[in-house]
């Protein structure tokens, strides 16, 4: 069963009465519906392509969030063969928020790390609903140095809220993990692209998302914080998170125009929980595109094209 965002409910009517009129003329099949069908599933589809032309950042969050939208596993299953995942940070644990092995893209072998919500309540607390501890981010660095030592690429995939916050992870070292995944990020003489499938949030996504090329979902948001917390630090008031997401900039399209990011990949219209294949399928041709930017580079530059994408943002602001 499709789930609606609120400001949906339009679409989710006229949907509605398609269902119900299906349903008639399967149960009497003397009753030709097929004109008046077609004319609600064009009104809806019209309907859906309306709202989704003029989102706001806060409708572009729930987007994000959509309890149906493709997850990590979603997109490996579709754009990675023979992947095998690879447990533990060789320290403390597994962190199962942060699934990561290696595996082919395009038939080229690569790393591929990727931050997973889970879809089912059984599944959202296995992954701790994307939210890693510090285990995850240095399970992530192991992976990282091994594609570094073999030459493979590194694809990460990026969808958290945040990182852990508990008090467990504090103990265990939260902000080094992050730091040193970061830095890790950052020393590859590989190429590394990142893509934000849906929430990108603060330095759990920015622990892997430091890469030569970060490209976003369309309707995907990346900030410093969630409108949530933002509201609540700015305005003691998370009512306020409409606010908030307006004023933050987390929008794809916001953060192209500010170069925060390279490339904006497209949806389906209504989102890509409406058309897996197709986000999918759009994903798989922006991350080739971006990998070959970097074919026949030495190390050394690889390197050396990432510090400068990062030391040129905010100059030309």
């Amino acid at each position: 069963m499709r789930s609606y965002l609120d400001f949906e409910k339009p679409v989710a009517e006229l949907e509605a009465k398609v269902e119900e009129l299906k349903a008639v003329g399967a149960r009497d099949g003397a009753v030709s519906i097929s004109e008046e069908v077609g004319r609600l599933e064009a009104k809806a589809a019209s309907a859906l392509s309306d709202i989704y032309a003029s989102l706001t950042p806060w409708q572009k969050t729930q987007v994000a969030r959509h309890p149906q939208r493709p997850h990590f596993v979603d997109y490996c299953a579709d754009l990675v063969t023979e992947f095998t995942p690879l447990a533990g940070d060789r320290a403390f644990g597994e962190d199962a928020a942060i699934v990561a092995g290696f595996g082919r893209f395009r038939g080229r072998a690569v790393c591929v790390i990727g931050q997973e919500k889970g879809h089912s309540t059984e599944t959202r607390l296995h992954h701790n609903f994307g939210m890693a501890k510090p285990e995850g981010y240095r399970k992530a660095v192991r992976l990282m140095e091994m594609a570094d030592r073999f030459g493979l690429p590194v694809l990460a995939f990026i969808d958290t809220a945040g990182a852990f916050p508990g008090i467990e992870a504090e103990e265990r070292g939260q902000a080094e993990a992050i730091a040193r995944s970061t830095e890790a990020c950052l020393s590859l003489g590989v190429p590394n692209v990142a893509l934000v499938i849906g929430e990108g949030g603060s330095g759990g996504a920015i622990a892997l998302a430091t890469a030569n090329r970060v490209l976003m979902m369309e309707h995907a948001i990346y900030g410093v914080i969630s409108p949530e917390g933002a509201a609540s630090i700015l305005w003691r008031d998370q009512g306020r998170a409409a606010d908030a997401a307006t004023a933050m900039k987390i929008t794809a399209q916001d953060l192209l125009r500010l170069g925060i990011i390279d490339t904006i990949v497209p949806e389906a219209t209504g989102g890509a929980h409406r058309g897996r294949a197709a986000a999918t399928a759009a994903a798989g041709q922006a991350l080739a595109t971006a990998l070959a930017e970097f074919d026949g580079l030495s190390a050394d530059d690889i390197r050396d094209r990432r510090a400068a994408k990062f030391l040129e943002i905010g100059r030309k602001l």
